[in-house]
């Protein structure tokens, strides 16, 4: 939801009638369900409406408003953001941060500039963050909160990503911009846990429900460690402060001073009243394909001083104005409503409908997400329905016109048949498969186990462990090694034929000479990746034995492992079922060694951080394991402890480059990193 406030300057002298009874009762109505629904979304992370219906409930109450003359307590129109947590510190703005005014209209971009430029740039989707430079180093960081109080996330701002911590220049600075989670990262951050979740046998829903709201929950975490991992970017859009700097009364460059610095900006464009339509076009035509979630652009004054003159409203600064494109709309028929079983145990609801145009591609789908949201649509077969893209990209269900409310919520997994269940999660409703051996749920841990950090097993696509699975040849890992047996049924499944069958069972008989590390990785501990492995196997000698009965204690004081995976790896051993599973599984297998024993130890009391392509090895985790193999650590980010970064664009200006850069630290190409272990 993306809550930004329209003008609510209103006046007695502009409402001509008189506030009715029915007026009255619909403004607090509405006024209870707007502020309900921004405080889940802002406090609580979670979205109980769409984007569509908030704008719709909002404008319906700033029109009444707008037309009674009267603004109500509490009325989401006069107050902004929302309250700050009390789990972390917080602290008052200097000055308050105000929302900004917004348009639909192209013409009114031009109209507003009249013979003025500006800058029109994103409007990232994210989490408003102010941070403060002192001397060159960051002092402080707060979020943008109701406006006027924020938390203060300094430690947090610094594992950002992309945000330098120290810069060249020494003056007082405070800047504003959008700490932000790029939609390629969200989709990393989502894997990687359905493929935990589904190795551990977990059936609740573990993905998260989109980029901006993973980011709030990130930025506002009580652990930077957490942040960290979460891959959270900060891109500048205002520079409020610079001590006695001069910028010769422009926007731009003040925004290249910010570049110069070490600062990723939001991308921005100089226009005129001229050219503002055609750039605002230009924006549209990369929507999707911009990595960076946006809801719209915002154009302001390139005159800083000729802006701050306008001042501001009670609501509005009048330096800036947000555009926002108008959803294109089209009516059309529910003809079906497809239930997809997904690999933890959630059941999605998949709208299907008569096709339609929408913003120039025909659309006949649209995720409904959950049963919650089924029930408010109050869907059934036959419904007219109003469908849109969110954002211009994602096609949403707007409006139900028929609400008939028919649609039968299925009581059996369209996987595996059995019984289905509603589980409440927080405020939302969502179906899931009761089965704990329904096979959508064991793909994504089979495809983790046959990947090539684990077992190693050719053959194996998504589709063939599908058809496996269906087929009943396997249930558990160790399956997977008497597949021989099944060798007809294989032979006659599509796709398959005596020379394919042949190819598959040889590549399981080759992965049964293995590591204990592989062995680790591919089981699906949560968190434990084969560098993970690696270094639990190096810790204790090889032995599983030793793993086994270590308690959580000794777990954590490997370096590298720390509480949370040493609770998963106890928590894996001590459970019967995946116990019983892993030693089944031993009994198929042939554990190796790693071959280290007799590599020299040259990198010994090294850390190294890799980024990048990898040309010489076969991925990041096979350079990560010749590092260990040498007696070195292989690190996620850049540090004061890092000895070495290897990337093999070595002028890259990405951030780890220019961390590195900063702290002195050497940055190696891999035939630099070949040379140094060679000697050479």
């Amino acid at each position: 939801m993306n809550q930004e406030m329209k003008n609510g300057n209103n006046t007695g002298a502009e409402a001509e009638g008189k506030l009715t009874a029915e007026e009255q009762s619909r403004m607090k109505e509405l006024t209870e369900i707007l502020n309900r629904a921004s405080e889940a979304y802002y406090n609580k992370d979670t979205e109980i409406m769409s984007n569509f219906e908030y704008d719709k409930l909002y404008d319906e109450l700033s029109e009444l408003e707008k037309r009674t003359g009267i603004v109500l307590a509490g009325s989401p129109t006069v107050h902004v953001g929302y309250t700050a947590a009390d789990e972390l510190p917080k602290e008052r703005h200097e000055s308050p941060m105000l929302s900004l005014d917004k348009t639909k209209d192209r013409a009114a971009l031009a109209e507003w500039l009249g013979d003025k430029e500006g800058l029109l740039s994103w409007k990232l989707d994210g989490l408003t963050v102010v941070l403060t430079y002192e001397n060159g180093t960051l002092v402080k960081a707060v979020t943008r909160g109701n406006g006027e109080i924020g938390e203060v996330i300094t430690d947090n701002a610094k594992v950002f990503k992309n945000l330098p911590v120290h810069i060249p220049c020494k003056e007082p600075l405070t800047l504003r911009g959008e700490a932000v989670i790029r939609y390629s990262d969200f989709e990393k951050i989502n894997e990687e846990l359905e493929a935990e979740a589904a190795a551990s046998g977990n059936l609740s829903d573990v993905r998260y429900k989109n980029p901006r709201n993973l980011c709030s929950g990130s930025v506002r975490q009580l652990n930077n460690r957490i942040t960290a991992k979460r891959r959270v970017r900060f891109y500048a859009f205002s520079l409020v402060k610079a001590g006695n700097l001069d910028f010769d009364n422009s926007r731009q460059k003040q925004m290249e001073f910010l570049q110069k610095q070490g600062f990723e900006t939001v991308e921005s464009v100089r226009v005129n009243a001229g050219n503002v339509a055609e750039t605002v076009d230009g924006f549209e035509s990369r929507i999707a394909s911009n990595d960076l979630p946006s809801d719209g652009l915002v154009l302001t004054f390139d005159d800083i001083t000729y802006g701050e003159s306008l001042g501001t409203t009670a609501k509005f600064p009048r330096n800036s104005i947000a555009f926002k494109w108008a959803d294109e709309i089209q009516e059309t028929t529910l003809t079906e409503v497809e239930w997809s079983a997904s690999r933890t145990g959630l059941i999605n609801p998949v709208a299907v409908f008569e096709p339609v145009e929408l913003e120039g591609t025909t659309v006949k789908r649209a995720s409904v997400h959950n049963v919650s949201i089924v029930k408010e649509l109050k869907l059934g077969i036959g419904d007219r329905i109003t469908v849109y893209k969110a954002n211009m990209i994602i096609p949403q269900i707007a409006e139900n016109l028929t609400g008939s409310g028919t649609l039968e919520i299925p009581s059996k997994c369209p996987v595996c048949g059995q019984d289905t269940r509603i589980r409440q999660d927080n405020d939302t409703e969502v179906l899931v498969c009761t089965n704990p051996d329904c096979a959508a749920k064991k793909i994504k841990a089979f495809s983790l186990f046959v990947s090539r950090s684990a077992m190693n097993i050719d053959g194996l696509s998504e589709m063939t462990l599908e058809k496996l699975i269906a087929a009943g040849l396997i249930h558990n890992f160790a399956d997977i090694y008497h597949l021989d047996v099944h060798r007809d049924v294989i032979e006659d499944m599509d796709g398959f034929g005596k020379k394919s069958c042949d190819k598959l069972l040889e590549a399981v008989e080759r992965s049964r000479e293995t590591t204990l590390s592989r062995v680790l990785c591919a089981v699906g501990i949560p968190g434990i990746g084969i560098s993970g492995a690696r270094i639990l196997c190096a810790n204790f000698d090889d032995d599983i034995d030793k793993i086994r009965e270590a308690d959580r204690e000794t777990l954590s004081s490997v370096e590298g492992i720390g509480p949370v995976l040493a609770e998963n790896i106890a928590g894996y051993f001590e459970d019967e079922r995946t116990s019983s599973a892993f030693d089944a599984l031993l009994t198929e297998l042939r554990i190796n060694r790693e071959k280290k024993q007799d590599a020299p130890q040259i990198l010994a009391g090294k850390t190294f951080v890799i980024t990048g392509k990898v040309n010489h090895f076969a991925n990041r985790d096979e350079l990560k394991a010749r590092i260990l193999s040498l007696g070195g650590k292989a690190a996620g980010s850049v540090s004061a402890k890092t000895d070495y970064l290897i990337n093999n664009d070595v002028t890259s200006t990405s951030s780890k480059n220019k961390k590195a850069r900063e702290l002195g630290i050497p940055i190696l190409s891999e035939e630099d990193f070949l040379a140094m272990i060679s000697g050479e």
